[in-house]
């Protein structure tokens, strides 16, 4: 799986989180049930001073490697922080980043890029690693995906 080390500003994202880890057994449904929510609730729509249309899954707050808990979040960059709602704001670090192009369906491509990318031997920070959907298509999607980088 090809792959570009690139260099990120520092982001500010609003949205919603869960914890789960990549072994329980509700992990789909907790990862589904935030992206459900944030839609379907009118969360996005709600979330001011958005700095593009695009929404990110962003896993972070590792307890290790890709085996332990960690924080699911689904939000989107904004230019700044909200001063009301009942948002969770995170901040997505400046650094290194290896940044993966993935095409295809939205759940399926996603979930086999994420197969691979633990397979392989990347100097993984466990800080920040997200997905950055370019748009909105079901099952032609573009999707980036930034895994932090020691």
């Amino acid at each position: 799986m090809n792959y570009e080390i690139v260099t990120l500003e520092e982001k500010t994202v609003v949205g919603i989180l869960a914890r789960t880890n990549n072994t329980a057994p509700d992990m789909g449904e907790v990862i589904s049930g935030l992206w459900n929510r944030f839609f379907s609730e009118g969360i996005y729509e709600s979330i001011p001073d958005k700095a593009s249309e695009k929404a990110l899954g962003i896993y972070t707050d590792y307890e290790g490697d890709e085996k332990a808990d960690y924080t699911m979040m689904v939000a989107c960059e904004t230019t700044k922080r909200p001063e009301t709602g009942d948002y969770a704001v995170r901040t997505i670090p400046a650094g290194r980043y290896a940044r993966f192009i993935v095409r295809g369906d939205m759940v399926q491509a996603v979930a086999a890029a994420w197969q691979e990318i633990w397979k392989m031997d990347l100097p993984r920070a466990f800080r920040y690693d997200f997905e950055e959907y370019q748009d909105d298509a079901m099952e032609d999607a573009i999707i980036h995906i930034y895994i932090s980088l020691t």
